[in-house]
């Protein structure tokens, strides 16, 4: 395998939309590297699944909710290749349904220390890798956004919503930021997707219940925002920075 072979970093990566990333990442020819939290066998067998298919693939464990396991993550793409040329900003929770009203400020800093922090922090070590600033050769990051950032979520996670809203802004005002550097940011708004997320937050029949009030009758799938992610990442999209793609199915 090249050893001029692009370089992709997925975090999240062992579940649900990072994992479809990783995929069609290692189909698209990335050196993929499958960040968990906390599910080791996901991420394992993922990376056995790659190889498999003849593709390069590692996991790493870290925390994206703690600036030294995201210090480590990076550390360790730094040592296995020595470069990053694509980083998926995908990391990210959600809560147990609830008004404001109802949430405590527990919650509220669990979700934006994750969600908002922790991407901001990625994203900051991103840069340094990719940036002709820093010595880079440039790359392309995409964050990993919500329509619920647009929708507001009410009557089920307005702080989730305002987290995902945060996302935007990161990606517009960094875009701007690093342009002249050789690197693109984009983000994409995924709507209601079939993936266990809605069971990490208390709801596991969300899809069932709500996909007959979507315009397309149907919930989206994770290969489905994967492939607008690979889009972003591509060549393809070489023009496109600042830009949040919703893939939403009209919602």
């Amino acid at each position: 395998m090249s050893a001029a072979q692009k370089v992709l970093l997925v975090t999240g990566g062992s579940r649900g939309i990072g994992a479809a990333v990783c995929r069609q990442g290692s189909r698209a020819g990335y050196r993929v590297a499958i960040n968990y939290a906390s599910n080791r066998a996901a991420a394992d067998a993922l990376v056995a699944e790659i190889k498999a298919a003849g593709g390069d693939a590692f996991a790493v464990k870290g925390d994206v909710g703690s600036e030294a396991d995201i210090l480590g993550i990076f550390e360790a793409v730094d040592r296995t290749h020595g470069r990053l040329d694509a980083f998926v900003n995908n990391a990210g929770i959600v809560d147990a349904k609830a008004r404001v009203d109802e949430m405590s400020a527990a919650r509220l800093e669990r979700m934006m220390r994750i969600n908002v922090v922790g991407s901001i922090l990625c994203a900051r070590e991103a840069v340094k890798r990719m940036s002709t600033r820093h010595g880079g050769s440039g790359g392309s990051i995409v964050n990993l956004s919500s329509a619920a950032a647009v929708l507001g979520a009410p009557d089920n996670y307005v702080d989730y919503a305002a987290s995902k809203g945060a996302i935007d802004t990161l990606t517009i005002g960094l875009a701007r930021e690093v342009a002249a550097e050789g690197i693109r940011v984009n983000a994409v708004r995924p709507g209601i997707i079939d993936t266990d997320i809605h069971a990490s937050g208390g709801q596991p029949d969300r899809v069932a219940l709500i996909q007959d009030t979507l315009p397309m009758k149907r919930a989206g799938t994770a290969d489905e925002v994967a492939g607008a992610i690979l889009y972003l990442l591509s060549d393809a999209a070489s023009y496109t920075t600042g830009a949040i793609l919703n893939v939403s199915g009209g919602r």
